[in-house]
């Protein structure tokens, strides 16, 4: 995995080691007083947002403030180089993560990232360097990846010796442009931390997000699995279908809801083919060492994950959902749902219901963000979190534009749930932004009812 890489685990160890620039460990100036780690998130949230922005200096000022005071963290530094390389900003990896990675202290998470932003930037020789340390670690859960590595490395390698560009992998330019370095297939989470429509609605976040409690429970929606799915890894190549939409839209949906708890901090976990710029598909439900690797690479670490698989039956949609306990690290409930087409939006929310009880969900306070309602048709509103999802990565770039698929009955959904709510308004507006914007056919979105309110008057002007 590269950028984004959250499913490396982490190994501290005091012991000085070589660091990754080269040389001996990097000798530090006295550290201040550490920021409380609340404090460290919410800058890197912050920059993170800035990032989206389209606004590299001012994440990078945000980014030169937190590692004054916390650049020695582990947690750190992988979201950092995770953010940047996800973002396309591959140099300021190498700018700000070289000089402080060392392998032993902040694992392999980070390494990966800045061994794949060595081999973006041609950086042979630093690139075999952090090779050589990686392996040394001797992690056997490693090794695969390692090897994919070296291999794009000696491709890289190769051409330098023989004055030729590296050879062009699936996707790029075919313009006479420089191709990037080749480099090994990837599969790597993006984390979605808000809502996936509000993206676009930035000026309107005091109206739009609601304020959050001192004490927060980090919760994470992974990605559900498709287990019996045939020929999975070819099947992910393609555009997504209803299963594949499925098991990202259900996450955003229970993350979306729990944002709109004072109690809650959640984040929707959804898989990438980076290289290839498609979306992954998980042929089975993840393990316990999943877990902990996700929960060591997440800044501010989680209390709670939630995973499970989906799949068809005998024409029905199956569901199974996990509760898991990270302090304890056991699983605390599962949730189970069956629907047909006919009986989906019934099944779906009762199955909201019982996880927000479970949880002990409860709205913020009338007047403070957007007030939260279940959608009356949730199958439908999962089709549009899943087109928002796609659009909003097609437009970073993360998604390539044959995997986008603006159809016109997920435009109408949207259309039809435009005006009952003020999410489903703002969601509208979004969807059919970005579909103008990719070139897409936003269908009866263009002339949709939305909620009359004064934010969704505002968010009209906002997207244009």
């Amino acid at each position: 995995m590269g950028f984004f890489d959250r499913f490396a685990s982490k190994k501290s160890n005091p012991t000085p080691t070589p660091s990754a620039n080269g040389g001996a460990p990097v000798e530090k100036a006295p550290t201040p007083t550490a920021p409380a780690p609340s404090s460290v998130a919410a800058t890197l949230l912050t920059a993170r947002e800035r990032l989206d922005a389209r606004d590299l200096p001012g994440a990078m000022a945000l980014y030169e403030q937190v590692l004054a005071t916390a650049g020695d963290r582990a947690d750190v530094l992988v979201t950092i180089s995770g953010d940047l390389g996800s973002t396309g900003h591959v140099e300021p990896i190498v700018e700000l993560i070289a000089p402080r990675y060392d392998a032993e202290r902040h694992g392999p998470a980070t390494g990966l990232n800045l061994l794949q932003a060595y081999l973006a930037t041609r950086n042979s020789t630093a690139a075999q360097h952090l090779l050589d340390i990686l392996f040394s670690l001797q992690r056997p859960e490693l090794e695969e990846r390692l090897h994919g590595f070296s291999n794009a490395l000696a491709d890289l390698i190769e051409a330098e010796n023989h004055g030729q560009p590296p050879p062009q992998t699936a996707g790029a330019p075919t313009d006479g442009s420089a191709p990037a370095a080749p480099r090994p297939a990837t599969i790597s989470l993006i984390s979605i931390s808000k809502p996936i429509w509000f993206y676009g609605l930035e000026p309107l976040s005091d109206r739009v997000l609601p304020a959050k409690s001192d004490r927060l429970r980090r919760v994470a929606f992974a990605q559900l699995a498709v287990p019996g799915m045939p020929d999975a890894f070819e099947k992910m190549k393609s555009p997504e279908d209803d299963l594949g939409r499925l098991s990202r839209a259900l996450p955003l949906w229970l993350a979306e809801t729990f944002y709109f708890s004072p109690h809650y901090a959640p984040i929707a976990a959804v898989g990438m083919v980076n290289e290839a710029k498609h979306y992954a598909l998980f042929p089975s439900e993840w393990t316990n060492d999943n877990l902990r690797q996700l929960v060591e690479t997440s800044s501010g670490g989680l209390d709670y994950v939630f995973t499970g698989a989906i799949r068809h039956v005998s024409g029905d949609t199956e569901l199974l959902l996990r509760v898991w306990e990270i302090k304890k690290f056991r699983e605390r409930k599962q949730f189970t749902a069956r629907w047909t087409p006919a009986t989906a939006d019934s099944a779906l929310l009762r199955l909201h219901e019982q996880v927000r009880l479970f949880m002990e969900w409860s709205a913020h306070p009338a007047g403070e963000g957007l007030l939260y309602a279940a959608p009356s048709a949730p199958r439908d509103w999962l089709d549009v979190l899943g087109s928002s999802l796609s659009l909003f990565l097609g437009e970073k770039g993360l998604l390539a534009p044959e995997q986008l698929v603006s159809t016109v009955a997920t435009m109408d959904k949207a259309a039809g749930l435009a005006a009952s709510t003020e999410s489903a308004s703002l969601a509208s507006l979004t969807l059919k932004a970005r579909a103008q914007r990719l070139g897409l056919s936003a269908g009866a979105l263009v002339h949709a009812s939305l909620s009359s309110s004064p934010l969704v008057q505002d968010a009209r002007a906002v997207t244009g």
